[in-house]
């Protein structure tokens, strides 16, 4: 299980505090987006839950577990899959492993079972440049996940990809958390993306950065295919946009 609380964070660099009083859940399988203008504290607050800063104030909770200012207790996934050129596919994977003290052969055994089920059977001794932009984002979500298979806080992994393979790949990562039960902590600027893919959704805004609205998103996972065409889709829509624009007049 993972049930994530992060309680009246403040972050400042210097004289300019990025965010002010910030506190969010995430509760166990839930798929939490998190929306706001750029530069706005989204990535700064990743830092915070993943242990990377340490906040000025507040708190950090996993599972009721302390973990503010301790990294390695959550996976986080860049915006780039930072695969390592020179390296297969299987032993980008098993690198989570590596790092923690598993021996290369023992860690690639370790691996081998996650390829059919994250869709990558038959890249195993494949590098990275041989995979389409999909199948690297699929690899470095598994390695993402074997980091930490509770909680992944994903910077929006999907932004470089084309509209139909972004698509495909929303479908296969819904998928996969029903799976792997995985809860997920997902930065986006893409409104429609963070409609379809939610359970909630965060909208941090303001300088300091601090949440304005949370809205939940009642249709279940995964949506309709034609969810996006329906007034219930545009009403959300409406909503973060008009939550958007006030925040920053």
């Amino acid at each position: 299980m993972a049930d994530l609380v992060v309680s009246d964070v403040t972050k400042a660099f210097g004289e300019k505090t990025v965010l002010q009083d910030v506190s969010i859940r995430i509760q166990d399988h839930e798929l939490v987006s998190l929306l706001g203008v750029s530069g706005g504290g989204k990535t700064t607050l990743f830092n915070v839950i993943s242990g990377l800063l340490t906040p000025d104030r507040g708190q950090v909770l996993l599972d009721g577990e302390d973990i503010t200012g301790i990294p390695g207790k959550v996976s986080y996934m860049l915006q780039k899959d930072l695969l390592l050129p020179y390296r297969t596919v299987e032993d980008n994977v098993a690198l989570p492993l590596v790092i923690g003290g598993m021996k290369k052969k023992e860690a690639r055994q370790k691996v081998a079972p996650y390829f059919e089920e994250f869709g990558l059977l038959g890249t195993e001794k494949k590098y990275p440049a041989q995979l389409s932009g999909g199948m690297r984002q699929r690899a470095a979500l598994l390695r993402t996940y074997l980091f930490s298979d509770r909680l992944a806080l994903l910077d929006e992994p999907f932004s470089a990809l084309d509209t139909l393979t972004k698509r495909a790949m929303h479908r296969w990562y819904l998928d996969v958390m029903e799976q792997i039960h995985l809860s997920t902590i997902f930065i986006t600027h893409d409104i429609d993306e963070a409609v379809l893919l939610s359970d909630r959704i965060y909208i941090l805004g303001g300088k300091p950065g601090r949440i304005v609205d949370e809205i939940r998103i009642e249709e279940p996972r995964p949506r309709q295919n034609d969810f996006q065409l329906t007034d219930r889709f545009l009403f959300y829509k409406k909503r973060i946009l008009q939550t958007i624009e006030e925040t920053e007049e």
